[in-house]
């Protein structure tokens, strides 16, 4: 698929079929994760992939939009690990760069993805935290939900010629 063909086409997907996604495909996602740009190169992120059920089922007890979670076959927690850091408060921008990255891998490999926030609601980050066993060095930044769809959002142009400022305001 074509870069700008991705990134034109990528919906958020929340239902999700029941097939699950292998290992080596969501080792793909994370390598694409890691391809992201960071402040000074510092990569200052970790990835939680999750594929057992159990586990997913849990989300909502600290998530309230969480309801994808009923059929994810999969999801990954980026994170930002706060001994990797060397440029202060850039591991924010630095995961969700990363967390885009994999947003459009899953699309351009025929899978469904969801963002779901965790950063910087503290009683996410705190149910985050509690529930896949992170260190404290370690800040929950987004939970993405993966599968192969069930559900495809249509594709809307959501570019706004307002919004563009050429020079300055």
């Amino acid at each position: 698929m074509d870069t700008l063909e991705a990134i034109k086409s990528r919906r958020s997907v929340r239902v999700f079929r029941k097939d699950p996604v292998s290992r080596d495909t969501l080792r793909k996602l994370v390598a694409a994760g890691m391809q992201a740009p960071s402040a000074g190169n510092q990569q200052p992120w970790q990835f939680v992939v999750v594929d057992d059920r159990r586990v997913i089922m849990r989300v909502p007890e600290f998530h309230p939009y969480a309801q994808m979670s009923e059929t994810a076959p999969a999801a990954i927690l980026v994170c930002g690990d706060m001994t990797l850091e060397q440029r202060k408060g850039y591991w924010v921008q630095d995961c969700a760069a990363a967390t885009q990255n994999i947003l459009l891998a899953a699309h351009a490999m025929g899978l469904g993805a969801v963002w779901t926030g965790v950063y910087p609601r503290e009683e996410r980050v705190a149910g985050a935290k509690k529930l896949f066993g992170l260190p404290d060095h370690v800040i929950p930044l987004s939970l993405i939900f993966v599968g192969y769809p069930a559900e495809f959002p249509p594709v809307e142009n959501r570019f706004r010629e307002d919004r563009v400022h050429w020079n300055g305001w």
